[in-house]
C-alpha cells in the first residue's frame, strides 16, 4: 500500500505543477491557481503514510517528491530550449506556457518543500501527544497550519510582479480558504485510507505468521 501511495502522491504532485499556470475564478471574488484542486489531495497522503509508516516514511515520501520536482524542472527547462521542428509552429506558445511553468514549478518546489516538512512534524508532535486516537485533530491542524505556509509561498513566487499586490493577498486568502475547507472535507478520506493500510498490514502478518 505504500508504493501506491508515494505513487499517487508523486503523481498528483507533478500533475499540481502542470495545472497551475492555470487560474480560474469562482464568482468575481475566488481567484485560484488550477493546481488547488489536485495538489489538496497530497496532505492526507502524507498523513496517511506518517499516521501508519511513521515520521521516517513520510519524509522519505516527500524527499521522492521534491527530487521528482527537480527532475521536472530540468526538463522543461530543456525542452523549452530544443531546437523547434520547421513545422512546428507553436513555439511561441510553447514557451509562454512552460516558461511560466519553470517559475511555478520553482515556486512549488520551495513551498512544497518547506510545507510538506512542517505537516510532517506536526502530525507527528501531535501523533506522540495522543496516540492513536483523535485522528482528525493531527489531520485537520497539520494541514491547516502547512497549507498556510504553502499558500502564502507559493502564491508569492509564483505569481510576484506578474499581479497587483491587492491580487495577491486575496489569491492567498482564498486559496487558503478553499484549502482550509477541503481539509475539513478530506477527513473520511484519510480514516479511509488508514483503514486500507491497517487491513493490508493485518493481511500481511497473517499470511507470514
Amino acid at each position: 500500500m505504500l508504493l501506491y501511495l508515494n505513487g499517487a502522491f508523486v503523481g498528483l504532485l507533478i500533475l499540481s505543477n502542470i495545472l497551475a499556470v492555470k487560474l480560474f475564478s469562482i464568482g468575481e471574488w475566488m481567484v485560484l491557481p488550477a493546481a488547488v484542486i489536485v495538489y489538496v489531495f497530497t496532505f492526507p497522503i502524507t498523513d496517511t503514510i506518517a499516521e501508519i509508516y511513521g515520521k521516517e516514511a513520510a519524509r522519505k515520501t516527500v524527499f521522492a517528491g521534491f527530487i521528482t520536482q527537480l527532475a521536472a524542472l530540468a526538463f522543461i527547462f530543456f525542452a523549452i530550449h530544443l531546437p523547434a521542428a520547421p513545422f512546428f509552429g507553436d513555439q511561441a506558445s510553447f514557451e509562454s506556457i512552460f516558461s511560466a511553468g519553470f517559475r511555478v514549478t520553482l515556486a512549488s518546489l520551495i513551498s512544497y518543500f518547506i510545507s510538506q516538512n512542517l505537516d510532517v512534524t506536526i502530525f507527528h508532535k501531535l501523533k506522540e501527544r495522543h496516540g492513536e486516537s483523535k485522528l482528525w485533530v493531527r489531520n485537520n491542524a497539520s494541514t491547516m497550519v502547512s497549507q498556510l505556509a504553502d499558500t502564502t509561498i507559493f502564491i508569492t513566487i509564483a505569481f510576484a510582479g506578474t499581479l497587483p499586490v491587492g491580487a495577491l493577498i486575496g489569491m492567498i486568502v482564498t486559496q487558503y480558504l478553499f484549502k482550509w475547507i477541503v481539509a475539513a472535507a478530506d477527513t473520511p478520506l484519510v480514516y479511509l485510507l488508514v483503514k486500507l493500510c491497517r487491513r493490508e498490514q493485518v493481511s500481511g502478518k497473517a499470511v507470514y505468521s
